[in-house]
């Protein structure tokens, strides 16, 4: 399945650079939440090559009516995961696809035509990048660590999400190496997955953000949870913390929601 899900991910390649390259016409589904005819022409030719391929998974798509999707065995797409970027010619964007069987992680894909870079992991079986096994970094020690983090688009109408950036900000930065802001969850956490990044944390993400990032993650040997240390629910959770593990419990003492 991993092999038919990779071909038709990356048989895509020409809709999204074709987007990246020129002019597109943006629309707002909130304040700062863009989203193009890219957006949608990508997912619209992945669902439709998805159904014909794998009739058993129901689909889960960003920009799709999920109100009768039933999630169990699931394909959660991104069809472009840090639109904004694609917007404005920033290389870090990719098409994300989530694949899990009975609710449980099975296949993780992520893949940035700009860069020709394709990271996917299937359980028990590792995690890669265009083929090179790929896993985190050994750094036990938070103030070496490099951090990621994203701001949530909501920042502009919530104060508290607003809030919630600038505190945690002022908490984790001082005690860190740095922290980076890349603007593509699935493409942060593929980022702590090849040992770029030693950590990682946002709120307000949605299933097609991580569905495939987190199980790339795991099978590099990160881990993941919620901001208070249990098993991250990305139906439910507000706040995703991601890291090589080593300094998951140092980064959580110093994360408040």
């Amino acid at each position: 399945m991993i092999n038919q899900l990779i071909d038709i991910v990356k048989s895509s390649k020409n809709i999204f650079l074709d987007g990246f390259f020129n002019q597109k016409e943006v629309e707002f589904k909130g304040k700062k939440d863009l989203v193009t005819k890219y957006d949608k022409a990508i997912e619209s030719y992945l669902k439709e090559k998805f159904s014909k391929e794998f009739k058993d998974f129901s689909i889960i798509a960003e920009e799709s009516d999920n109100s009768l999707a039933l999630f169990g065995d699931s394909i959660i797409i991104d069809p472009i995961d840090g639109t904004t970027n694609f917007v404005n010619q920033v290389p870090h964007c990719a098409i994300s696809v989530g694949v899990y069987k009975d609710k449980k992680p099975y296949i993780g894909i992520v893949y940035n035509p700009v860069l020709e870079e394709l990271y996917y992991a299937q359980t028990q079986k590792g995690a890669y990048l265009n083929g090179a096994k790929i896993e985190v970094t050994d750094n036990s020690n938070l103030q070496t660590a490099l951090i990621a983090t994203g701001f949530p688009y909501s920042n502009a109408t919530n104060s508290n999400d607003l809030d919630f950036v600038i505190k945690n900000l002022k908490s984790v930065l001082p005690k860190c190496q740095d922290i980076r802001r890349l603007g593509s969850a699935s493409i942060d956490l593929c980022m702590v997955a090849k040992g770029v990044f030693d950590g990682y944390y946002e709120i307000n993400l949605k299933p097609w953000d991580v569905s495939a990032g987190i199980i790339i993650l795991k099978e590099a040997g990160g881990e993941v949870s919620n901001i208070f240390g249990k098993e991250y629910d990305m139906f439910n959770d507000r706040c995703i913390v991601a890291t090589n593990g080593k300094i998951h419990k140092e980064l959580l003492q110093n994360l408040s929601d």
